[in-house]
């Protein structure tokens, strides 16, 4: 599932500029604009946002077999000598699972293997996030969108119109569902569309399939992602659950092909 990021009411004389680039398996996509968004600060940025990403994946991917994920969980690296980031997205993984009633569980996400440590469903949301700090620190008229398989950080920029961000329909891919404007936050979409019921009901084990995606928008990327994820893994119950979720709106697409929208006050 693809969220696309375009530009609402901005000025035809905005400065512009795109980079794409394969980082952790998937295109990451920045969208830079405003006064400054071809200047080699802005490009900078992007740089060390990149080779962040990069890191990120050297040390998270459980397809590496030396990445420090992958040395916990064969036992030959404990979490105490693990890298300092290592252990803040193990504490971010117990704190997402308390918030979702235990629905988003890292110990329950790798099939037939219950209790091993799988921080996948958050990290990709929490390393784009992290590496963002490099954007935030242009000056505060310039606005980005940075797109990572599905999921989009965006900021405006002062004085500046939001993004437009699409939400794709997982029964026909070539058609958006809807879009909302996102001024400063983050837009986040689980589901079984691209990858199938890869996402685990962690009471069962077993993948799930009653909701075909679920996208949130709120303030923060990472904790979106996480309620998105959270929502596939209950199924049908999500419908009362998101309604829960103050600050976020967004939308279920059911595989009984219901839509439910929703949209909670702070």
């Amino acid at each position: 599932m693809n969220a696309v990021a375009a530009v609402l009411d901005a000025p035809p004389t905005d400065e512009r500029r795109a980079w794409v680039q394969q980082v952790m398996g998937m295109p990451i996509s920045v969208h830079v604009r405003g006064a400054g968004a071809r200047g080699p600060e802005a490009a900078a940025a992007v740089g060390a946002l990149m080779e962040d990403l990069r890191a990120a994946d050297a040390m998270f991917s459980t397809y590496r077999a030396e990445s420090e994920i992958s040395r916990l969980q064969r036992g030959d690296l404990t979490l105490a000598d693990a890298d300092p980031l290592v252990r803040e997205v193990h504490l971010l993984c117990g704190i997402a699972r308390i918030r979702t009633d235990g629905w988003f569980d890292a110990w329950h996400a790798v099939p037939g293997r219950p209790g091993v440590f799988d921080p996948t469903g958050l990290v990709k949301t929490w390393a784009v996030t992290r590496a963002a700090r490099h954007l935030r620190e242009l000056p505060a008229e310039i606005g980005f969108a940075v797109g990572a398989g599905g999921d989009v950080l965006v900021r405006a920029g002062a004085g500046r119109a939001a993004w437009r961000i699409g939400v794709e329909d997982p029964r026909d891919r070539s058609r958006v569902l809807g879009s909302v404007p996102v001024a400063d936050g983050g837009v986040a979409t689980s589901g079984i569309a691209a990858r199938g019921t890869h996402i685990l009901d962690p009471r069962t084990g077993r993948g799930t399939s009653a909701v075909l995606s679920a996208t949130v928008v709120g303030p923060s990327l990472l904790w979106a992602d996480v309620f998105a994820t959270a929502a596939v893994a209950q199924g049908r119950r999500a419908r009362e659950w998101v309604q829960t979720l103050p600050g976020t709106s967004g939308l279920l697409v059911l595989a009984d092909g219901a839509v439910h929208r929703w949209a909670n006050e702070p």
